[in-house]
């Protein structure tokens, strides 16, 4: 993980990139990399989410929209998905886009904090609670995100 001493606002992300494949979410500023983490996605990684219920993580461009510290889950900032290519896509197949994907941290039933299994969201991003007290402080409402294969 990359790690910088200072959590100050000139430190915080403008751009947030998931690589769903390497399982990694990278912050950047001004183009350079300031913090690094493990992800788990949903239980159906490979390709795009289509439909509600699919347990796939959308992939596009999206922004992290509003934070949502009231969850199931430790911390919540809801992405801007469906976006209009989903929606597009999710029509002309006669089914729900779904909604309400997030980067959260742990279920807050859950009994051990500190270790994640891989795929077990909804489709949603998860990080383990630590790292999602960090991210919370370094991405702020409208920050976009890119959401790769």
């Amino acid at each position: 993980m990359l790690r910088n001493p200072a959590l100050t606002g000139e430190m915080r992300a403008d751009l947030v990139v998931v690589r769903k494949s390497q399982y990694s979410m990278t912050l950047l500023k001004d183009g350079k990399p300031i913090r690094q983490y493990w992800i788990a996605l949903g239980e159906n990684p490979r390709g795009p989410k289509v439909r509600k219920g699919d347990k796939r993580t959308p992939e596009g461009r999206y922004l992290l929209d509003y934070k949502k510290e009231n969850s199931n889950f430790h911390r919540a900032i809801h992405i801007s998905y469906p976006n209009l290519d989903d929606l597009n896509r999710a029509k002309a197949l006669g089914v729900e886009p779904g909604n309400m994907v997030m980067v959260h941290g742990q279920p807050n039933t859950a009994k051990d904090k500190s270790v994640q299994r891989s795929n077990w969201t909804n489709g949603c991003i998860a990080l383990l609670n630590h790292d999602m007290d960090e991210f919370w402080q370094l991405v702020e409402p409208g920050t976009p995100i890119e959401i790769r294969p």
